[in-house]
């Protein structure tokens, strides 16, 4: 620049430069650029935050290792209901339509939307109907088991939901004490392809779009699977405390996921304690109105298979623990959401204290709380729809089907896992608050020690090449942050 000293302009560049760099080295301490990791919080919240976390996952460690089963036990023979028998891949032949009279099956008198006398079975199939009605019969071929190669016939009536065709992969259940020609049926069809091409499509997309997060988020899916099949199913069936599982390993879960996701920080060990606090809480209000509203959790097929097989099972304490593991995911996800709101209005204001970030950070939970009710209810709705439709055309008031124990079970497990949501919001907001705070406190004028320097010289630097660039003389910082002009 005109009327510059040789070599001047050089060192107000290297200045600055190296002002700018020193900046950016150490931004993270007090002026965050809001692209980066979060902030380290300093070595005393550290030892508040793992005194309170270490003793807890020793005893879920403790825990794994008392309950841990050997295995799922088995019982004496199959009872050939549900999924209590063997079953092998078959495969559909040949697909042949008949009479029904021929293979002594009685067509339905009619069926909603259909004119009287016509079948069920017979529509779209481009031909004429019998007297009898049209059903069809499936030559089916076993592939695989002592009995591969062996073919049995399957008939399909024509109010059945479910039809083959030739060339279709499906399941068939062996039963060995039945007649050779009715020791096997077709139970469902193969969906093998749809369903791994469906979880391959998923894994992809979640990795497109969260990339390194979307990886760790599949790898903490694939712990949870595996804590559930390896742990908490066998250790229930063998007859450890549902309630007492559930908590040790939704805890598991909980610790490998969130770390395994988000990282060790302070931010994740507050959604932590955040979400055991909640957690507890579902567990506390489960218990109490399971028991008051007399709820016995034996309300379908399924549970009253599995109390028939393993009679020791507690199913009232199978439900409880239902709804704690049902209610751990959505609880991540809201515990998460508010740490990380809670940081981040850090970040944006440093000066804020812990009223402001509670208060701002609020205003986002009220509306997570909002979707994340609606979505647990309609959740519930969707997976009961058929129930739903079931009562609605029942003969009682609706005080006597909503208090019937089927649908009582189902809306005590959404309130008091929506108890447990709403609460975490506030709850898991105060603590992060309160933590971003106190790690703070007194860190935007100057912050102390080695970081705090840092900053303070970066300002220092960057204001002197600053005035040395206008022709003012520089300004000096002092030790309290304050700024004089340097003596003439």
């Amino acid at each position: 620049m005109p009327g510059q000293a040789p070599g001047q302009n050089s060192g107000h560049d290297s200045g600055h430069g190296s002002g700018h760099a020193h900046a950016h080295a150490h931004g993270s301490h007090g002026h965050s650029h809001g692209h980066g990791p979060p902030a380290p919080v300093s070595r005393h919240l550290r030892k508040v935050i793992a005194a309170v976390l270490i003793p807890f996952a020793v005893a879920v460690a403790a825990g794994l290792v008392a309950l841990w089963p050997g295995g799922v036990p088995g019982h004496d023979e199959d009872t050939g209901l549900g999924f209590d028998r063997p079953t092998l891949a078959a495969r559909v032949t040949a697909v042949k339509v008949v009479d029904c009279e021929d293979v002594n099956v009685r067509p339905p008198s009619g069926q909603p939307g259909q004119a009287p006398g016509q079948s069920a079975g017979a529509q779209g199939q481009g031909g004429g109907e019998a007297s009898g009605g049209t059903c069809r019969k499936a030559t089916v071929e076993v592939a695989e088991g002592k009995d591969k190669g062996d073919t049995f016939t399957e008939v399909v009536p024509p109010d059945a939901t479910r039809t083959y065709s030739a060339g279709q992969e499906v399941v068939v259940a062996y039963a060995a004490n039945a007649p050779r020609e009715l020791r096997y049926s077709v139970v469902d069809v193969d969906r093998d392809v749809p369903v791994v091409l469906l979880a391959c499509v998923f894994a992809l997309f979640v990795v497109l779009v969260g990339r390194m997060r979307g990886m760790l988020a599949l790898a903490g899916l694939a712990v949870s699977f595996a804590v559930l099949s390896f742990f908490i199913l066998p250790a229930i069936l063998q007859g450890s405390n549902p309630l007492v599982v559930a908590v040790v390993g939704g805890s598991a879960i909980m610790l490998a996921t969130l770390y395994l996701c988000h990282g060790f920080s302070a931010r994740t060990s507050v959604a932590v304690v955040g979400t055991l606090i909640s957690l507890l809480l579902i567990g506390v209000l489960g218990s109490l109105f399971i028991d008051w509203a007399r709820l016995t959790g034996n309300t379908d097929d399924q549970t009253g298979l599995v109390h028939g097989l393993f009679p020791g099972i507690g199913i009232q304490g199978l439900l409880l623990a239902g709804v704690l593991i049902g209610s751990l995911g959505v609880l991540d996800d809201v515990t998460v959401t508010q740490t990380s709101a809670v940081w981040e209005l850090k970040q944006a204001d440093p000066g804020a204290g812990w009223r402001k970030l509670y208060g701002a950070a609020m205003r986002i939970g009220r509306d997570h709380i909002a979707s994340v009710v609606n979505t647990l209810v309609l959740a519930y709705a969707g997976a009961a729809l058929p129930l739903m439709l079931l009562f609605s055309i029942a003969h009682s008031s609706v005080s006597t089907v909503a208090t019937s124990e089927v649908v009582a079970e189902e809306i005590v497990r959404t309130l008091v896992g929506s108890i447990g949501l709403v609460a975490s919001v506030p709850v898991t907001t105060l603590l992060a608050a309160l933590v971003v705070s106190a790690d703070r406190r007194g860190a935007v004028p100057a912050a102390a020690g080695p970081a705090g320097g840092a900053s303070q010289a970066s300002a220092t630097t960057s204001a002197a090449a600053h005035a040395g660039r206008e022709g003012a003389p520089a300004p000096v910082t002092s030790r309290r942050g304050g700024r004089r002009r340097k003596p003439r």
